[in-house]
C-alpha cells in the first residue's frame, strides 16, 4: 500500500462551509456584498483576450498598483492566488518539525492547517472577550516559537487590537521570531495603518491582504503581501509560478486603482452591519463589536444557537457554524444586503433567548 507521509495522513481537510442548495443565500463565506469595481469588470472582460498567454509570473502591473494605494517598495511585494497561498508557503519556508508556531484562540484556522503541512505545531493564547491579548501571546512564547500569527481584525471575532499593541507585540519578541499581521479585513478598519507597515523595515515582520473581501474578488483568488526582502526571497522558493492569471491580475488590479469604489463598499458594509448587530443585542444576544464584514453572534447556549440555525436552514439563510474554532453556541454571518440582512434578524427576533 502507497502511504503519504505521516503528517499529511494524520491531517483532516481544511473544513470549508456547507452552501446547502444552489436557492440558498450564503451568509458563510465573508463574501462581499456588493459588485465589484465596474472598473475591474471591464478589466477583467479586456483580459480574455491575451487567455492564451501565461501570466506575469511578477504581477508588475498589480504590484505597482498595490505600492500606489499602500506608499510602500512594490518589489517587497508578493502576490498569491489568495493570501492563503502565502500564508501556506511562509510557514513552510520558516517552520519544521520540532518548532512552534504561535496564534491566538479564534485565529485564522487555515494557519493550523498550513502548520500541519509543515509538521509545526500551533500553539494559541487565549482570546479573552473574543479579543487578542498581547500579554498571553507574549506569555505564551517559548524557546521553539519561530512565527507568531496575528490576525487583526480577527476572523471569526471581527474584534480588534490598536496597532500600538501589535508594535509593542514586535518590540517584545525575539529578534529570530518573524512575526506574520494577516489584515484581510484590514479595509474595515478605519485605524491609521502606517505603523504596522512600517514593521516590516526591521526585517522580522510581514503584513498579509487580500481583494477578496472589501474589493470584492473572492472568486479571482489574489492575495498579497509585505515582505522584509529575505524573507521574501525564502518564500518565493516554494510558490507556484504563474500563480495568479491574467484575467485576475488585470482585475486586481484596476480594482485597486479603483479605491474610491472600495471604500464606499466598507461604508455601506459598516453601515448595514451597524444596523443589524444593533438589532441582535436588542434580542439581548452577545454580538462583539465588529470591524470587518461579518459578526459574530454568541447564544446563551449551543441548544439555542442549533435552534437559531434551524430556522434560518429552514428560511433559505446559511451562517457559518463556529464549532471549528471551539465556539458551538455562536454562529457567523455575512454582512448581506440590508434587505437580506432585516430578513435574518427577523428570523432571529421570532425565537425566545430567555
Amino acid at each position: 500500500m502507497i502511504r503519504a507521509v505521516a503528517s499529511v495522513a494524520g491531517m483532516a481537510s481544511y473544513p470549508l462551509a456547507d452552501l446547502g442548495s444552489s436557492t440558498a443565500i450564503s451568509l458563510a463565506q465573508n463574501e462581499s456584498a456588493f459588485s465589484v469595481s465596474p472598473i475591474a469588470q471591464a478589466a477583467g472582460q479586456a483580459g480574455l483576450e491575451h487567455a492564451t498567454q501565461y501570466p506575469d509570473p511578477d504581477w508588475h502591473a498589480l504590484r505597482a498598483a498595490i505600492a500606489s494605494a499602500h506608499g510602500v517598495h512594490a518589489e517587497q511585494i508578493l502576490c498569491g492566488a489568495g493570501s492563503m497561498e502565502l500564508i501556506g508557503c511562509l510557514i513552510r519556508a520558516f517552520a519544521g518539525p520540532g518548532d512552534e508556531v504561535l496564534g491566538t484562540q479564534f485565529g485564522y484556522l487555515f494557519v493550523s492547517t498550513a502548520c500541519q503541512q509543515a509538521d509545526a505545531t500551533y500553539v494559541r493564547a487565549e482570546e479573552p472577550d473574543f479579543t487578542v491579548s498581547v500579554d498571553l501571546l507574549l506569555a505564551a512564547v517559548t524557546e521553539k516559537t519561530r512565527i507568531v500569527f496575528l490576525c487583526n481584525p480577527g476572523n471569526p471575532t471581527g474584534t480588534r487590537i490598536a496597532n500600538r499593541d501589535i508594535v509593542r507585540l514586535r518590540e517584545a519578541l525575539r529578534a529570530n521570531i518573524l512575526l506574520v499581521v494577516d489584515q484581510a479585513y484590514g479595509e474595515f478598519d478605519d485605524q491609521d495603518q502606517s505603523a504596522v507597515f512600517d514593521l516590516v523595515a526591521r526585517g522580522d515582520t510581514v503584513l498579509m491582504r487580500t481583494l477578496s473581501k472589501a474589493y470584492g474578488l473572492a472568486g479571482a483568488r489574489v492575495g498579497w503581501g509585505y515582505f522584509p526582502a529575505a524573507i521574501a526571497e525564502q518564500t518565493r522558493k516554494l510558490m507556484n509560478p504563474n500563480n495568479i492569471s491574467t484575467v485576475s491580475q488585470d482585475m486586481a488590479t484596476a480594482a485597486m486603482l479603483d479605491q474610491s469604489h472600495m471604500r464606499e463598499v466598507v461604508r455601506q458594509t459598516a453601515l448595514i452591519r451597524e444596523r443589524f448587530a444593533a438589532r441582535l443585542r436588542a434580542m439581548g444576544l452577545e454580538v462583539p463589536e465588529s470591524h470587518t464584514n461579518f459578526v459574530l453572534i454568541s447564544f446563551k447556549d449551543v441548544e439555542t444557537a442549533s435552534r437559531a440555525n434551524a430556522a434560518l436552514l429552514e428560511a433559505g439563510y446559511i451562517l457559518r457554524g463556529m464549532g471549528g474554532y471551539g465556539l458551538p453556541a455562536c454562529l457567523r454571518a455575512t454582512i448581506g444586503t440590508a434587505d437580506v440582512m432585516d430578513a435574518v434578524a427577523a428570523i432571529l427576533e421570532e425565537l425566545t433567548y430567555e
